[in-house]
């Protein structure tokens, strides 16, 4: 039998949608086995202070929980959420039909995008916020107007809304990656000057931190969905509640506006697993009030030292610190510094700041910390 035939001719690159090219990957915080590939660091000596997970874990209940639910494995999920939803409910003081749950905050967010943006639309955020509003929005072709301001300054945003009537207003408090947030009375009275068109997100991921800091800060999101039809509150299990491995986000918006997202969600977005864990870590009340406590503490830790070795500091109302240097110390370099010694840091110089964002650890965590951060000085 004769050999096969070799096709010498070139193949054609696939062709991918032109929008893809002008989307950046977005670079999470560096995961501990990475560090132990690339640093030849043990371990157990690395400390993850990037991604601003719950340092003490999440509720014991929440854990047994899941554990004894494992032999479920092979059922699907409760497509309704119910259980869920209630707690919810309960917890916020809505209806279940005002609620929509997403794989991370961030699914809803996507779902968002393309329920309310395209192509041509215009999308406002802050200049320095949340990377993931701007990669969605590039999903559907939309333009993304920023502030010019590092915190939120609404007069700034009500300015550029009358110029560039955008689809959707991201309010991102407090901010990621920055830890500042927004009096509560000043977003009211900022919303009252948005039309109904116009979609305004909430993204209140921290917001369990800011409330228990000052409650100034605090965002009552069933009275803004009762008092604005464009409006969706959204909230995250994956921070203080300490589940970021179980993906449990939220969103809370009158009904027109989740039934609009539910013809675009994916059936079974929430495992049978991330559901009892978050449902059991929204009773379990107590931990997550020890852990903002514990977080207070260490936070106070952290302006000290920063006080001390004159760094310029965000004063934050999140579970992290943004550390500001000016030159000659170098946000990269130190970040670098830092995770080679094993200490995983978030180095914002992508964000166009000489800064790194740093997760409130434990006690042990921040005195590492610390000690580094010391001889790098």
């Amino acid at each position: 039998m004769g050999a096969m035939p070799v096709h010498t001719a070139k193949r054609i690159k696939m062709r991918f949608d032109s929008r893809l090219d002008k989307i950046k990957i977005y670079e999470a915080g560096k995961p501990i086995e990475l560090v132990v590939r690339e640093y030849g660091v043990s371990s157990d000596k690395i400390v993850k202070l990037a991604s601003n997970e719950n340092p003490y874990g999440c509720s014991p209940k929440a854990k047994k929980a899941v554990c004894d639910i494992v032999s479920n494995m092979a059922i699907y999920p409760d497509d309704s959420m119910y259980r869920l939803k209630q707690k919810l409910a309960g917890r916020f003081g809505v209806d279940e039909s005002e609620l929509i749950i997403g794989s991370g905050s961030d699914q809803v967010i996507e779902l968002l995008m393309h329920a309310k943006a395209s192509t041509g639309s215009k999308i406002l955020i802050n200049s320095v916020t949340f990377a993931m509003y701007e990669i969605y929005a590039a999903h559907v072709g939309a333009e993304v107007v920023r502030t010019a301001t590092l915190h939120h300054d609404l007069d700034q945003f009500y300015d550029l809304y009358k110029v560039y009537n955008p689809s959707i207003i991201f309010i991102c408090t407090p901010n990621n990656p920055t830890g500042d947030a927004i009096e509560s009375q000043k977003l009211l009275e900022f919303l009252h000057k948005i039309d109904s068109e116009t979609l305004v997100v909430i993204d209140g991921a921290y917001m369990e931190y800011a409330a228990a800091k000052d409650e100034r800060y605090a965002v009552d999101a069933a009275q803004l969905i009762a008092e604005f039809d464009n409006l969706i509150y959204l909230g995250t299990l994956s921070k203080a509640y300490g589940l970021g491995g179980m993906r449990v986000g939220y969103g809370v918006a009158q009904s027109e506006i989740v039934t609009a997202l539910y013809k675009l969600r994916a059936p079974f977005n929430i495992t049978t697993l991330s559901l009892e864990a978050a449902i059991v870590a929204l009773e379990d009340v107590e931990f997550v009030d020890q852990s903002i406590a514990l977080n207070a503490e260490q936070m106070s830790r952290y302006e000290s030292f920063a006080d001390r070795h004159n760094i310029e500091y965000i004063y934050s109302y999140t579970n992290f610190i943004t550390l500001l240097f000016q030159e000659p110390l170098n946000s990269s370099d130190i970040a670098l510094s830092l995770l080679k010694e094993g200490m995983i840091v978030r180095d914002l110089s992508g964000y166009g700041l000489n800064a790194i964002r740093v997760t409130i650890g434990t006690s042990s965590d921040n005195d590492r910390f610390f000690d580094l951060f010391k001889r790098l000085l």
